[in-house]
């Protein structure tokens, strides 16, 4: 059975919107690139060799697209071929490689997926995506990197839910600039 692997960046205050600095948010960029972060880089490849597959919602699908077909290195190499899954009701005719539109119920679709799979089917920077998981009790492991600063505005990682989701640390680590990587299991799960 596959496991659903969350993996995304956010603030002190629990803003993840644009990290890279280049969706236009007026104070988007607090991440940095990971190609400037040796730590982050190793960790964004020891994920993408460790994931059997990326389940992502369309905007973040487009956004990866737009940038990691045209890359090279080891990273872009195993991003390019490794197979993805994109959560859309409006995305026909993927372009990026080894890509499958998921248009039926995201619930449905998402369990079918576990079931299919035997590895890690990792959730990366699709934040919508991963509320809609959280809410169902979908998501087997969070992976969070805490960047030290406090934004003040912006989308947040979560939103109200129906329920309590108790979780667990697993592994903490400190990395380079005082970012925290923290790995999180929801109560219950062995």
């Amino acid at each position: 059975m596959g496991r659903i692997v969350v993996s995304e960046n956010v603030t002190l205050d629990g803003v993840i919107q644009d990290p890279a600095g280049d969706e236009g948010f007026r104070v988007g960029g607090w991440a940095g690139l990971i190609k400037d972060s040796p730590q982050l880089n190793q960790l964004a490849l020891d994920e993408a060799l460790g994931a059997e597959a990326w389940l992502l919602g369309r905007r973040s699908y487009e956004w990866f697209a737009a940038r990691w077909p045209s890359r090279s290195g080891e990273l872009a190499d195993r991003l390019n071929g490794l197979p993805k899954y994109v959560v859309s009701s409006t995305l026909s005719g993927p372009t990026w490689n080894n890509s499958t539109v998921l248009t039926g119920d995201v619930l449905n679709e998402v369990s079918k997926l576990k079931q299919e799979l035997t590895g890690d089917i990792v959730v990366p920077a699709s934040f919508r995506l991963l509320r809609t998981l959280m809410e169902h009790d979908l998501v087997d492991e969070l992976r969070l990197k805490l960047f030290p600063v406090v934004l003040g505005a912006g989308e947040r990682l979560f939103s109200e839910t129906s329920h309590q989701s108790p979780m667990r640390l697993v592994d903490a680590r400190t990395l380079e600039r005082g970012i925290a990587y923290l790995i999180y299991e929801p109560v219950g799960v062995a």
